[in-house]
């Protein structure tokens, strides 16, 4: 008669998996893989765009001490200090974060979905749709930023998403035909844009204009709660999709042999970052290349198979908070839109992109 061990399994341990950076915290029947790099990187960049916050309510025309914005965040703050950090600035940089967070998730889940580096929502056609449904409404009347602009930026961005898959769809979607197809239709909505801004009268032309360049100077508490909003419901619908995203890095017969059913996966993916990516274009404006490249810093940073969500969306909110401190001060006093930071920057990383891709190397 054999000895056997009669000690039970441990409610939960922490093992670690053979051969890769990760391990595998386990708690009753729950799994979760738990990488500890990216982990240490989601902790850095939080820290990071703490500091990019606080820096971006100290400095300014009017100064203000660390210390006084200490105090003006916990209410305790006084005088003009105290205006000019929760009446002027705060809406600003809290717009400016949610929005960078919104665009860093859509990037991730649109790469995903086209497999490809080089898909964004501004390269698909979902921003160009989202300003051209956001500007016809402008032009009829409708404040920037109000409930009207973020509905028709929804829908823009919703119809050309809809329109670009089922152009680009031929038994299956190509990435690169994908992106082809992408740019064709953003250069069509871009005469669109630029029509209407000419049959526009004159003061719905300018606001047109000035929503165009992509900018956070007339941020307000209602463009905040309504991407705030946005956020707070579709990044856990992104996250519950995570074994979907990482299952589709390596194909759709891969994903089927995972249990993944992948045109339901690509098509909650897809609505998921269109929906996200349209309402931070309506509250901002379309800001460039950040969800291109977001993702793909995020996924340099944290080393993971898959593209991080989580990081992806740290990132892209830490892009937009600094290149906003950076839009305001280069200049100074003359101050620049975000948006024109943005593309500065990205325009050679979109370059350096399709560079690695041509060499074909990773991208």
């Amino acid at each position: 008669m054999t000895a056997t061990s009669a000690h039970p399994a441990p409610r939960s341990a922490y093992v670690r998996r053979p051969g890769g950076d990760s391990r595998a915290l386990r708690c009753g029947p729950v799994s979760v893989v738990v990488r500890p790099r990216a982990v240490a990187v989601a902790v850095v960049l939080v820290a990071l765009l703490v500091a990019a916050v606080l820096l971006a309510l100290s400095v300014g025309e009017f100064p203000v001490p660390l210390a006084d914005v200490a105090r003006s965040l916990v209410g305790a703050g006084e005088g003009s200090s105290d205006v000019v950090v929760r009446e002027l600035r705060l809406p600003r940089v809290v717009c400016g974060l949610l929005v960078g967070a919104a665009l860093g998730l859509s990037g991730a889940l649109t790469q995903a979905v086209a497999r490809n580096p080089l898909a964004s929502p501004d390269v698909l056609g979902v921003t160009a749709g989202a300003a051209a449904g956001a500007v016809g409404v402008i032009v009829l009347g409708a404040a920037p930023g109000g409930p009207g602009v973020a509905t028709a930026a929804l829908l823009g961005g919703l119809g050309t998403a809809l329109a670009v898959y089922l152009l680009a769809h031929q038994r299956g979607v190509s990435g690169t035909r994908l992106v082809l197809v992408g740019i064709g239709t953003t250069y069509a909505l871009q005469a669109v844009i630029s029509y209407l801004v000419l049959r526009a009268e004159l003061v719905q032309a300018q606001q047109a204009t000035l929503w165009l360049t992509g900018s956070l100077s007339s941020a307000t508490w209602e463009q905040v709660r309504t991407v705030g909003l946005a956020v707070l419901v579709l990044l856990p619908l992104a996250l519950a999709l995570t074994r979907a995203v990482t299952a589709l890095q390596f194909g759709d017969d891969t994903a089927r042999g995972l249990g993944v059913r992948t045109d339901r996966a690509r098509t909650g993916l897809l609505l998921v970052g269109v929906a996200v990516a349209a309402f931070a274009t309506a509250a901002a404006g379309p800001i460039a290349f950040v969800a291109l490249a977001a993702p793909q810093l995020a996924v340099r940073l944290a080393r993971t198979p898959g593209l991080p969500l989580v990081t992806s969306t740290l990132v892209g909110a830490l892009l937009v908070v600094a290149a906003d401190v950076a839009a305001r001060r280069l200049l100074a006093p003359t101050e620049l839109p975000v948006g024109v930071v943005t593309a500065v920057l990205g325009a050679p990383f979109l370059l350096w992109l399709l560079a690695r891709a041509h060499r074909g190397g990773p991208a």
